[in-house]
């Protein structure tokens, strides 16, 4: 699905991730679950490009569901990989950036679904910090986005007005949903985060989580 020109949806049950096309090449922000690996190769291929053309992977975080299919997308592409230096260093190491606030009963039913968010460590090539600008998307300012985990970035172009979020916000009924629960790092820096994301007022939200979210800038959780 095309969210806005030149961007592009790719959904699936779990997470979603982004495709930006551009005339130097492709820009994927997250790469899913280990199994999206052919899902991403479709949809290149479906837009007229080749593997290939796919020149940049940018990463909210460190969490399996999201740079799951990370080291055979960059294996097969040579894309280069940017991260955070703190999801870089978990990313590296094949694992998250935080524990999840488990109770045994939360460990044991947890267990079973694990295996399927492994990721396999991957290099990542280049760290982001907060403030820095991409030439994608004319400037895509990295933004920084901690509480869902403790290294997490979002994504945000001024000139389309478009927030690629991660899992700092999640979409539900039309709103945008601040990250809480067993894990969210610390759900204080998380809301944090989202006040932050909703004063730059984009117009488009790209959330891991969730629908697309239009005309956002007033859906916003409102505080407790």
């Amino acid at each position: 699905m095309e969210v806005i020109p030149n961007v592009y949806l790719i959904s699936g049950t779990v997470v979603n991730c982004y495709l930006i096309a551009e005339p130097d090449g492709l820009t994927l922000i997250d790469t899913g679950l280990p199994s999206y690996e052919s899902k991403i190769r479709k949809t290149i291929t479906a837009l007229g490009y080749t593997l290939q053309d796919l020149k940049n992977i940018l990463l909210t975080h460190s969490d399996g569901d999201h740079v799951g299919s990370l080291a055979a997308l960059k294996a097969s592409s040579g894309a280069k990989v940017y991260a955070s230096a703190i999801e870089a260093q978990a990313i590296e190491a094949g694992i998250p950036s935080r524990k999840g606030r488990l109770n045994w009963i939360g460990k044991i039913l947890h267990f079973p679904i694990s295996r399927f968010f492994k990721a396999a460590p991957c290099k990542v090539d280049h760290i982001l910090t907060p403030g820095q600008d991409l030439p994608i998307l004319e400037r895509l300012w990295v933004v920084p986005t901690p509480g869902h985990t403790p290294g997490h970035i979002s994504f945000y172009s001024a000139a389309a007005k478009i927030l690629f979020a991660g899992d700092s916000v999640r979409s539900a009924y039309g709103k945008l949903i601040c990250s809480s629960g067993k894990f969210t790092w610390n759900e204080k820096d998380a809301f944090d985060s989202m006040r932050l994301q909703e004063a730059m007022k984009p117009q488009t939200v790209c959330v891991g989580h969730g629908p697309v979210i239009r005309n956002a800038v007033m859906k916003f959780e409102s505080p407790a």
